[in-house]
């Protein structure tokens, strides 16, 4: 056989490469969405302009609140409308409030993350018929139950004091919180468990140290969630207090419609400080929120 007649080699082909991410995701983020667009600055322009102009009509005079165009800036702002509302108790309807909303954190996650360590951990149908029954709560309005509500507190003395705020605004919370937390719960991975079992660990230790650490996120959220539940109460506040010593923001901004019913900007001026607070505890836990939230619908 002569060297013509050889077969030659057959040349092997280099793989192509592989595209390092994927061209649909590569696709979408480079591609601009006018309407996605268009839909969040009409939602920023709807949110900001009643903020706008509340902060606007806080700073106007008296005399110039109720004339010309509510969306133009003042032509001689002022504080006075500040000065007025916190010379008028102000500070301690918000020491009020920032007690019942500490308070209500505080006896929500002290009850919510075990009950919810629970409903995850046990595995037999009385959990779980107890969680869903203990999940009726979120169906309950709490106008149906002000009035047995009002006849306990009466019969155990709380009557017009802080505990009557606090107490059936932790139990309202609860049902929500509870549902968050198990959400959250419920995405820690079982070999992690699994392996605090084989070290010995016990069930209070798995809470403090495996629990508590991995559901950062839905704390955060129960914690802005019942905050607020406390901080925007009305209904409880109306209905289990009468004297000015335990009357919190909610209640002293709607007496401030009678005492400053013709004071409009004083009265914008106390809805502004009164929200202040819980919107800084928002800016700092907003991501935590955000993540919280997403895990109630988890597995």
């Amino acid at each position: 056989m002569s060297h013509d007649t050889l077969p030659r080699p057959t040349k092997l082909r280099e793989p192509a490469p592989q595209p390092t991410g994927s061209p649909r995701r590569r696709h979408w983020t480079k591609r601009a969405n006018p309407v996605a667009g268009l839909g969040s600055l009409i939602w920023l322009v709807v949110v900001l302009v009643p903020i706008y102009a509340m902060l606007s009509a806080s700073l106007t005079r008296q005399d110039q609140s109720l004339t010309g165009n509510p969306l133009k800036p003042p032509s001689d702002p002022t504080l006075d409308n500040y000065s007025t509302v916190l010379n008028s108790g102000f500070g301690h309807l918000l020491g009020n409030t920032a007690i019942a909303a500490i308070a209500v954190v505080g006896l929500v996650l002290v009850l919510a993350v075990p009950l919810a360590y629970v409903a995850v951990r046990t595995r037999n149908r009385w959990s779980g018929a107890a969680f869903r029954l203990f999940l009726l709560g979120v169906a309950i309005p709490a106008q149906a139950v002000v009035v047995p509500l009002y006849l306990l507190i009466a019969k155990l003395g709380l009557y017009d004091t802080l505990p009557a705020v606090i107490l059936p605004t932790a139990a309202f919370a609860m049902p929500v919180s509870v549902l968050i937390l198990t959400g959250t719960l419920r995405d820690i991975s079982e070999e992690l468990y699994e392996a605090m079992a084989l070290d010995g660990a016990s069930s209070l230790r798995m809470l403090f140290q495996l629990v508590i650490p991995l559901a950062k996120g839905g704390i955060s959220t129960v914690v802005i969630y019942s905050a607020l539940q406390a901080w925007n109460g009305f209904l409880f506040p109306l209905i289990f207090t009468q004297s000015d010593g335990p009357r919190v923001l909610t209640l002293g901004l709607f007496n401030y419609v009678s005492q400053f019913g013709v004071n409009v900007p004083a009265l914008l001026a106390s809805v502004v400080l009164s929200g202040i607070p819980i919107f800084a505890v928002y800016l700092v836990a907003r991501r935590s929120l955000v993540s919280g939230l997403m895990g109630v619908g988890g597995k």
